[in-house]
Order: C-alpha cells, then structure tokens, then sequence
C-alpha cells in the first residue's frame, strides 16, 4: 500500500550520488545516491559492527542511568573506524543549498555535517549556541548546532532543522555525515543541554506538512561491485513498486534496550528441521550496521548448524564449497510471519572478498557473533546484510516496523 496521493505526501531518495537529474513523479520526487563498500584493514567490517553493538548498548545503559556518555576533551585522539558498507543520500543545507553526501543511518537521529565537505553558511543558517556531541562506537562527532534550512530536491524543504556542524569527526573519511532517522529519544544527550530533545528530519517533515505520514521506508538491493545506486529511501510512505506481496508489521519491543531504537522481538530457526539458534529476545534493525549480528551463545549453534570454521583473516565464518552446497536456509520469525534468508543470502558477495581481506574464491557468511549472550535485551542486530533483502518501513507514528518480500529475497547474486 502507497500513502497519500499527493505531490508533498512522499519524498523519495534514490539512493545515487551521479549528475543523473531530481526525477519529479505524481507522488515522488528522487535524488540519486550510492551505496558503497569501503573496508580498511583485516578485520574491519567485523570489528567495526560489533564496535557499534557494544556502543547502541552503553549509549542506552547511559541514558537510563541519566549519566550520558562522557565527551572526549577538546583535541583528545579517539579510536575510530571508516563506514564499511553505506548508502549515502544527497541533501541540500541552507539558502542557497550546498548539497553534502550524508550516510543514512536508522540507529541514530541526529543529521550533521561537515566530516568531509565544510559546512557554508548562509542567510537561513542559525547558531543556536549549544554544542552537539553524537558518538557511534566506530566513531564520533563534536562540534556545533546550527538550525536551517534543508532541501531534498525540486524545492521542497523543511526549515529550521537542527544541524550539526562538525569542528572534529573521526570515522567518516568518506562521507559528508549523517542523516539520522532513528527515533527522536536517541538526540537526547547529544546538546549540551542534555535533557532537550531534537526534532529528526522525518519529524520535521511531517509537522511542517511536507509529507502525511511521519515514516519512512528503504529499499535496498543486493550488490556484487564496489559503488552502486541499487536503492531507495522514501519519506512519508511506501513505494509498491520496491516490494511484492504485503507488509508485514511487527510492533516494536518494550524490552530493554532494543527499545530505544527500531528494536523489535523474534527468533532464529535454521534449515527445514527449524533447529532453534535464538529463541525468542529482543534485538534491533539497523541500517548502519553491515552484517547480521547474533548473540554469541546463537552464534555458536548456527556455527555448529552450519559446520562452518572462523577465517583468521576476516573474522568471518568460512564454509567450503561442498559445505554451502548443503547450506539450508535461517529464518526469522517475528509476529506471526517468517523471514527467510536462503543459503546464497547467507554469503558475502564472492565479488567483493578481497575488499574485507578474504581470498577471492572462498566463501564467507553474513551471520557473526554480537560479541555477547543472549540476555542483555539486545541480543541480534538485523543489519544491511538482511535489509537487502527485504522492503522495510519504519513507521514512528504506530510505533512498528515493517518488512515485505521484493524481487531480491531469493535471487543468487552472491
């Protein structure tokens, strides 16, 4: 089901950073973007997810405590990792626009800039005198919060969005910054009045009248290269030709912490005998993160399921040729449905082993250990590697998140 019917009721993204001109449909308007695989170093993509696990979890632990995380001192050195798989969107910021390449990130909500591309300011461009601080496990950025205007493209805008501007960022080497699109609570902390909440673009969107309904939905696709403009993020409703059959809702979790993101409950069966990896817990869906992470006694079963060995090289589990040729499919069963992801969406694309310090003819799997048990309220992360291959919604004003089958969820392009 498409929402609204009218030119202001959807915003679409497609997800492309080319010269390709803003498409106006009936119901539409799209910007290009692109997804991208950049990994640095042995080990990076796994570290780096779990990295993020670890901080989603003692950024919410924080937050109950009423004790945010400390902000390093001005010129402190920070330990921090690129983005290894991102979808980057294309945002203008001010009047006139200067346009940044912002990676899309579904565990965070504040959106700033300026890790790559400086931030120009204009007339519409207000310092409102507070500092910001957002950090990501991989990394961090500091600096200051600025309100302004921003464009997504044909002149629709909203105004007075708040907008960080980075006077230090590490872990972004590649991009511009961050379009957060989590729930709001997540910016609480990130000014220096800690206590304040700040409106989040799809927020800003909705109560300004630009799009109906205060969602938004992603479309992403399997790749085998480096840079590929294969997806969609689409502001204020659906787009039915990304997907096929229903969506499937799932209210979200009230387990802690999974419940301060887009956390939802479910559990992980694998092959036609169901042989349970993780019974029944809450665990989160999350765009910024690459793989699919599970809790390290669920990791275990599906490494023994699977008969697969853990590469030194990668961190990943490796199977032989033989062994994914009796590869059997997992399932996630949230709500009443089941989500399948079949042998060949269970592996790395062969393609791009190299780029995460693999060998070019080996095969690898997307299920990885979240770095602890199953327990602690935030125990699996369906991450890109799942994303792609289903339509999801992340619907604020019904506090659910929804997936539907597409084209991709049981094609072999890996």
């Amino acid at each position: 089901m498409t929402f609204g019917s009218s030119l202001l009721a959807t915003i679409v993204l497609a997800l492309a950073v080319s010269a390709t001109p803003v498409v106006v449909g009936e119901n539409t308007i799209t910007l290009p973007l692109v997804k991208r695989v950049h990994i640095n170093g042995t080990l990076n993509l796994l570290q780096r997810d779990q990295a993020r696990a670890s901080h989603l979890k003692a950024r919410a632990l924080a937050k109950l405590n009423g004790t945010p995380l400390p902000r390093p001192a001005a010129g402190t050195s920070v330990t921090a990792m690129d983005q290894s798989v991102d979808y980057i969107v294309n945002l203008g910021i001010g009047s006139p626009p200067t346009y940044y390449n912002l990676m899309v990130d579904t565990g965070s909500s504040n959106t700033w800039v300026g890790a790559g591309k400086p931030f120009i300011p204009t007339s519409t461009s207000k310092d409102t005198g507070e500092g910001v601080y957002v950090s990501y496990g991989s990394g961090i950025f500091i600096g200051e919060e600025y309100t302004d205007t921003v464009t997504f493209g044909s002149g629709l805008t909203v105004t007075q969005q708040s907008i960080g501007v980075a006077s230090n960022s590490e872990g972004f080497d590649s991009v511009d910054g961050i379009l957060g699109i989590g729930p709001v609570n997540l910016t609480v902390g990130s000014l220096d009045n800690i206590d304040q909440t700040i409106p989040t673009v799809t927020d800003n969107l909705y109560s300004q009248g630009v799009i109906t309904n205060n969602l938004v939905a992603v479309s992403f696709a399997p790749t085998t290269s480096e840079s590929d403009a294969n997806g969609e993020l689409t502001f204020g409703g659906t787009d039915s030709s990304k997907y096929t059959g229903p969506i499937n809702y799932i209210p979200l979790t009230s387990t802690f912490p999974a419940s301060e993101y887009w956390g939802i409950d479910e559990s992980i069966t694998y092959g036609s005998s169901k042989t349970s990896i993780l019974s029944s817990t809450a665990g989160i869906v999350d765009t910024g993160t690459t793989l699919v992470l599970i809790a390290s006694d669920a990791f275990s079963k599906y490494k023994s399921a699977t008969g697969a060995t853990e590469d030194q090289s990668t961190g990943l589990l490796r199977v032989s040729s033989s062994q994914y040729s009796q590869l059997q499919s997992l399932y996630f069963n949230t709500g009443s449905v089941t989500f399948e992801l079949t042998a060949n969406a269970q592996i790395w694309p062969r393609s791009l082993n190299t780029d995460i310090g693999g060998t070019a003819n080996d095969i690898y799997l997307i299920v990885a250990d979240l770095g602890n048990n199953s327990g602690e309220g935030l125990d699996f992360i369906n991450g890109y590697t799942f994303l792609q291959r289903y339509y999801s919604v992340f619907d604020t004003a019904n506090k659910r998140v929804g997936f539907a089958s597409t084209s991709h969820t049981t094609s072999t392009s890996n």
